[in-house]
């Protein structure tokens, strides 16, 4: 029998070495306050986050190498950094659900922010607690590849290469940001779309979106995957909104005075609604192809949380996690919280109770999930969003079952998909680094202990920000309406928004200056902040929906019905992603374009390295570069979105260098943007 070859870690267990110091410690938090910033921002105007991972660690060594800091220093900055993204994946999928369901109207309030607070903190942790019981039997699996782990403690080991490295994160991020300017001070137009009329029809043809974040994001998940997402995109836009538009005028098409809106309405309220239904058959396919081997790593864990209460005072510091009975101890605080706060939600004990159980066994069983997920796939492909809907559905018919009904239920049924959510999206970035750690050789419970400080420092000001960018995004679109109104000497406008009881209303200009943001977007139908065009929020609105749906029973079931045979038409058809085609379905043309370009950026520069038969190193180095320039692109696009909603929300205004920008400067700028993405790579790996 051949002996099991023994792991040794980059740096001993028995090294001394600083690791948890208050600099790598306090880095670490104000990297997790920007990261998760700028994945709110990603989020909600995409639908998609990526993991923070890579630019946290570089960000971590370029600035303790000026203090001559430790390895160990550098991933713990790292760690606590990374998780700040993951936090705002809870909160950017289930907190702006609670708005767009129409439960917190307005959004911002002490109130709100006190809860919402709680909740992303106390789930954070409880995602930590539970990785705590999970690590040995995960991250020790030798079946498990860990790719992303595997690539961040490379960056780390590299060392000086780290370092040098950073600039071209930075770059990315200063291009960025001069590009998002140039569209925000309208010097270039934000797109391009034009109507074309047809005998008995129209087609509305839309350019890709000016938004460097997303040519990011297309080159992070490469071609394939933005082709696949830009084809849902196609079918809403190119097929399913035309054709629905086709019957509803055909007999008087002339009527219709701007096609612009009544094209846009269509895919809010039908199109949209057929993209939930195939989302949700995604989200559960995904679970389905991979039952056998969650099955498997799921009893594991289980059997590991009874071996796991002995003495372990004399286990290695490169083993030792937060004692089992402390992270016992911590999940059963929680559950109290938990259940306070879903009591606050139903004002019943008993549903309070049901949910808490319910999410505290379903919340276990996913974080186990999500951190074998992230063994296989890696955080950036996580399907966090379809772990949650599965709880959100499981709940929603429980809460039903015990009778709760309207505002109560619905609060309820978000509160555990809020607590979900952000749990399971913590485990997941929690199990990557603690694998990375495993290799470099750090301390688990140091890690551990890190995380808490960055989970708690990015809720502390998630809601914040969130809030900051829809009333930001309102204050600008209501703003410039009114500016529009006043202009053509219009005094009063009629109703346009959503409740049916108001119709046929007159509200005077002035009066409607003197009402709060939201109200004001209602009035006017400007369909600003979550929701809306600029920041849609794809799984929120999703989880609103379903939610909604759900307890009421009086959503669009039959075009939600309509998706999940499209989705399982498409599993059929063994289409590589049905859950990204819906996703892609859902986010405006523009959206998903640019995603699709900044693919094909990637493809590109894929097709040249091929070409070129460079080596598997070299390649490597190569796509490091790359990513790490669209990391800064993203993140770029979002520190300044986030400067710019200040403003607005400020109310100051910006100057404008043209009324009607020209898209062909865009494109100019779209050229920059690919021939740096595939020039700087290749000059770099000679």
């Amino acid at each position: 029998m051949t002996e099991e070859k023994k792991f040794t870690p980059f740096v001993s267990a028995d090294t001394k070495m600083a690791e948890f110091t208050f600099r790598a410690v306090f880095l670490g938090v104000l990297m997790a306050v920007m990261m998760g910033a700028a994945n709110a921002y990603l989020g909600l105007k995409a639908g998609m986050t990526i993991a923070a991972t890579y630019t946290t660690a570089v960000i971590g060594m370029a600035v303790l190498k000026t203090m001559k800091g430790t390895l160990l220093e550098e991933n713990a900055a790292r760690t606590v950094g990374s998780i700040g993204g993951n936090v705002a994946t809870g909160a950017i999928f289930t907190l702006p659900a609670f708005f767009i369901a129409s439960i917190w109207n307005p959004f911002f309030s002490i109130e709100h922010y006190i809860l919402s607070t709680i909740m992303l903190v106390f789930a954070g942790i409880l995602g930590i607690m539970f990785v705590t019981i999970l690590r040995r039997v995960l991250v020790e699996d030798a079946e498990l590849p860990f790719p992303e782990s595997i690539a961040a403690a490379e960056i780390h080991k590299s060392g000086q290469s780290g370092v040098q490295n950073s600039r071209f994160l930075f770059l990315g991020m200063g291009v960025g940001a001069v590009f998002s300017a140039l569209v925000e001070f309208k010097f270039i137009a934000a797109g391009w779309q034009k109507i074309v009329a047809l005998s008995k029809g129209v087609l509305m043809l839309k350019a890709p979106g000016m938004n460097p974040a997303y040519f990011g994001v297309g080159y992070i998940i490469g071609p394939k995957l933005g082709a696949i997402n830009f084809s849902g995109g196609v079918l809403a836009w190119g097929l399913m909104t035309p054709i629905i538009a086709y019957f509803i005028h055909r007999d008087n098409p002339g009527a219709v005075n701007n096609w612009t809106a009544e094209l846009t309405s269509i895919w809010k309220n039908y199109v949209r609604y057929i993209a939930i239904g195939g989302m949700l058959v995604g989200a559960f396919y995904t679970l389905y192809k991979m039952r056998n081997s969650l099955f498997t790593g799921i009893t594991r864990s289980f059997s590991y949380i009874r071996k796991s209460g002995s003495d372990d005072s004399n286990i290695i510091r490169t083993d030792k996690d937060i004692n089992i009975r402390w992270s016992l101890l911590v999940i059963g605080i929680i559950a109290l919280v938990m259940l306070f706060i879903f009591n606050y939600f139903t004002q019943s004990f008993l549903p309070a109770a049901v949910a808490a159980v319910v999410m505290l066994f379903l919340g276990f069983v996913f974080a186990a999930v999500s951190g074998y997920l992230v063994g296989i796939i890696g955080v950036s492909n996580n399907p966090t969003s379809g772990l949650t809907v599965s709880v959100l559905i499981v709940v929603a018919f429980l809460m039903v079952g015990l009778g709760m009904t309207g505002v109560a239920a619905i609060a309820a049924v978000l509160g555990v998909a809020a607590f979900t959510c952000t749990s399971v999206s913590v485990a997941g970035e929690m199990m990557q680094d603690l694998k990375a750690g495993h290799i470099l050789g750090c301390t688990p419970w140091r890690m551990q202990v890190g995380d808490i400080f960055g989970v708690t420092a990015a809720a502390i000001v998630m809601f914040l920000i969130l809030s900051l960018l829809h009333l930001g995004d309102i204050k600008q679109v209501v703003g410039n309406e009114l500016d529009k109104l006043e202009k053509t000497g219009i005094t009063s406008v009629e109703y346009k928004g959503q409740e049916a009881e108001l119709n046929g209303k007159v509200y005077t200009v002035d009066e409607i200056k003197q009402l709060p943001p939201e109200q004001q977007n209602d009035i006017l139908g400007t369909r600003a902040g979550f929701g809306g065009e600029k920041l849609p929020a794809p799984q929120a609105s999703l989880m609103a929906v379903v939610a909604r749906g759900i307890v009421e029973a009086k959503t669009e079931f039959i075009l939600i019905i309509v998706g999940m045979l499209m989705g399982f038409a498409f599993i059929m058809m063994q289409v590589k992603s049905p859950m990204l085609i819906s996703v892609g379905m859902y986010l405006p043309i523009d959206t998903s374009f640019a995603i699709f370009v900044g693919g094909l950026m990637k493809g590109l520069l894929d097709k040249i390295a091929e070409k070129r038969k460079l080596d598997a190193g070299t390649k490597e180095k190569m796509n490091n570069i790359g990513v790490l320039l669209s990391s800064g692109l993203i993140a770029g696009e979002a520190l300044l979105g986030l400067l710019f909603a200040g403003l607005a929300f400020a109310e100051i205004k910006i100057f404008h260098m043209f009324e009607l920008p020209t898209y062909l400067l865009s494109l100019a700028c779209i050229a920059i943007i690919g021939f740096m993405l595939v020039r700087i790579p290749l000059k770099n790996t000679k």
